[in-house]
């Protein structure tokens, strides 16, 4: 479902339900008379439907995370908000960037439209810039032949498939963050499909080497071993950039029973 385009018709009609009745009926009604259905229904909606319009296409869009890819920096029944504007201004629906505010950088957790189906959101961490030479190679990160440092922390337990996986620290860029790897899962990439520019990647026994086009974005997910990412379908275009998540404001405890908020998750994260 596309929410974005919804949104935007509902603005338009209830905005011309508005100025209908404000340049020609209201002036006509008489003092103190029921506003008709079309009004109460329709017109009055038109200054909440432009506010939420605005602000989820201009300012931030809320976003749920629907799977375990980005463990531990992010869990399952997370809901958080998304920078709209911290990539620049784009127009809604057709996503086309008219105001230059700034790009990805390497280390942040980015909210795009899947290249395969655009129709989805995805949320990885941007590891890849224009250009630069991305190598997994045996659950080694190096970018531009210089390996990402890495250090090793307690192991994460996972409380809902009851197993641990190692724990480690990255840094990419400024930002340090925690990164998963499963010591028994092969480092090769045993599902890569078809997709633009698959000729910039390599593949091979330890994983895989990949050039970035100019104007795309390599990702990965933080649970390295259980996350379908550019690896696997390739990279991402600028143009399916929905924007930068930073903050998470609420958070559903899975577990039954109870299920509850977990205020300890609410905050800012790398």
């Amino acid at each position: 479902m596309n929410f974005a385009l919804i949104l935007l018709v509902l603005t338009v009609v209830t905005g011309l339900l508005y100025a209908v009745d404000v340049l020609k009926f209201r002036k006509s009604r008489a003092k103190g008379a029921p506003e008709p259905l079309w009004v109460e229904w329709g017109a009055s909606f038109f200054p909440v439907v432009l506010i939420v319009f605005v602000l989820r296409s201009f300012v931030f869009e809320p976003f749920k995370i629907p799977s375990g890819s980005m463990i531990p920096t992010l869990e399952v029944g997370d809901f958080i908000l998304v920078n709209k504007f911290a990539y620049g201004i784009r127009l809604p629906v057709i996503n086309k960037k008219v105001i230059e505010v700034g790009n990805p950088k390497r280390g942040d957790v980015m909210v795009f439209r899947y290249p395969e189906d655009p129709s989805l959101d995805y949320i990885k961490r941007v590891v890849g810039l224009p250009g630069d030479t991305v190598a997994y190679q045996n659950k080694r990160l190096t970018i531009n032949g210089v390996e990402a440092p890495m250090t090793r922390i307690a192991d994460y337990f996972h409380a809902e498939r009851v197993y641990y996986s190692e724990q480690f620290v990255e840094k990419l860029g400024d930002v340090e963050h925690r990164i998963l790897n499963d010591a028994d899962a092969p480092a090769f990439v045993p599902d890569a499909v078809q997709f633009p520019y698959r000729e910039n990647c390599t593949y091979n026994a330890a994983g895989v080497i990949c050039k970035v086009p100019e104007g795309h974005y390599f990702v990965m997910g933080d649970n390295r071993d259980n996350s379908r990412d550019s690896r696997v379908w390739g990279f991402v275009p600028d143009e399916n950039i929905v924007g930068r998540a930073g903050f998470i404001w609420f958070h559903m405890v899975s577990l039954i029973p109870p299920k509850g908020l977990d205020v300890s998750r609410i905050g800012f994260f790398n």
